[in-house]
């Protein structure tokens, strides 16, 4: 028996991007709506391979605001998105927030938070290449693709061993 509960996630990272969250995590929302989450802030913070990449995560920040996109999914969606996102193994939490959406009213909803951060690490530009293409998909405003488009990138050891950056 499958649990067809419904619940809202936001997406502040790579699963805004298309394929990775309707493609390889399978997840076909019944709902999307853009948003933003307030006093608190994007960072890139979460260390992935032995360089200085790393990937999305949020800390509080007051007068600071994340713009995202709040998906409508199943409970047992939630639960496999849980799976993937490492939440048994403690990478992520699970987090309840208030998402106010662009006609200002607010949506209940759970995102990821990590308390895994390192300071010094920032996106490749492959996946901050899925951020931005998300942000685009779902009609976020342009000031904060603008904001995405700007960050600081990290150098990809995997490519550079390759003998090209991009």
């Amino acid at each position: 028996m499958s649990d067809k509960s419904l619940e809202w996630y936001f997406a502040y990272g790579s699963n805004r991007d298309r394929g990775t969250f309707c493609g390889r995590r399978r997840i076909e929302p019944s709902d999307t709506k853009v948003g933003r989450l307030t006093n608190y802030e994007l960072k890139f913070n979460l260390p992935v391979g032995p360089g200085n990449r790393g990937v999305a995560n949020i800390a509080r920040g007051s007068d600071k605001q994340i713009w995202g996109v709040a998906y409508q999914i199943t409970s047992t969606e939630g639960r496999r998105l849980d799976r993937s996102e490492g939440v048994q193994r403690d990478f992520y939490r699970r987090i309840p927030v208030t998402i106010e959406l662009q006609d200002d009213h607010k949506l209940e909803a759970f995102t990821y938070a990590s308390s895994c951060g390192r300071p010094g690490r920032l996106p490749s530009p492959r996946y901050l290449g899925l951020i931005v293409n998300g942000a685009r998909y779902h009609g976020l405003p342009d000031h904060w693709i603008d904001r995405l488009q700007g960050w600081p990138l990290a150098v990809d050891e995997r490519v550079a061993k390759q003998g090209t950056l991009f």
